[in-house]
Parts: structure tokens; sequence; C-alpha cells
């Protein structure tokens, strides 16, 4: 599916978190939501990029927004991301890609030469009406966590 734009509403999923409880994107609703999907817990990129959306976590909350990260990992995987790193979020786990696909970031990527499938580092902000307010395509973690912050604001 393509990626949905801005000005549409967020499309609505149920996932299981780190704890293995089921979260629904509208249960949010009323306040805005950071939606960020990554590849993989633990590697270097996604590390850093979670422990920035951590260490900004205060401004997060002064701005009146929820951060919640996806990806195809189990939630034993993501219980254990969170604790080694004290991630104060929810990390939801979309282990079948239903909702990776149904936001459109699942798809064919290239590292090395090589070709495979996974998940395309994108981040979308949410309003408090369930509107999609930005996307963030092809991030790279270094200064991505102000970027999100500075849409929020504005």
């Amino acid at each position: 599916m393509p990626i949905p734009e801005a000005g549409r509403p967020a499309p609505d999923f149920e996932l299981p978190d780190h704890e293995g409880k089921s979260t629904r994107l509208s249960q949010f609703r009323g306040q805005s939501v950071v939606l960020y999907f990554y590849p993989r817990d633990d590697t270097p990129g996604c590390t850093k990029e979670a422990c920035a959306f951590r260490d900004d976590e205060s401004a997060y909350q002064k701005a009146g927004a929820v951060v919640l990260g996806v990806s195809p990992d189990p939630p034993d995987s993501h219980a254990r991301f969170r604790s080694k790193f004290g991630l104060p979020f929810p990390l939801l786990a979309d282990v079948d890609k239903k909702v990776s696909r149904l936001y459109g970031v699942w798809g064919k990527k290239k590292m090395m030469g090589r070709e495979y499938f996974g998940v395309k580092r994108s981040t979308f902000v949410i309003g408090p009406d369930g509107v999609i307010r930005r996307v963030f395509e092809g991030v790279r973690p270094d200064g991505h966590s102000q970027e999100v912050l500075e849409a929020l604001a504005g």
C-alpha cells in the first residue's frame, strides 16, 4: 500500500505491546501521536533513534504527544530492548507486518548491493483528531527527534 498522506485520517490498527497487551491507535485520540516505524530492536540506528526519543520524552509530554514505536520484532524482544535502554514509551509488535504494509513502510530495501524486504524507517505525526499532520520518510536517526518536535510545535 502507498504511504498515507498528511491531511488524511491515520489508519487505525491493533497490535500487542512489549508486555503482550493489546494497543489500538484510536485509544490515543485526544492527544498527538508520534508513530515511528523502525527495522529492528537493538541495532545501532534503531537504538540511536529510540534513545533520542527517550531523551526528549519530557518535551513530548509538554507537547501533549505520546510516542509509539513499531517494528516486526516480537513482544519479548521489545521488552528486552526497552529494559536495556530505559525506553519509557510503548513498542508495538508488528510480527506479521500488516500495520507496516498498511502504512506503506514495508518494502524492498537495498544495502551493500543486496536487495531484501524490510521496514523503511518512517515517522507519522498524528494530531489529536486522528489526522496525519506530517510524514517523515527515509528517516536518518541523527536529529530526527528534534525534527519531530519541531513538527509538533508548528
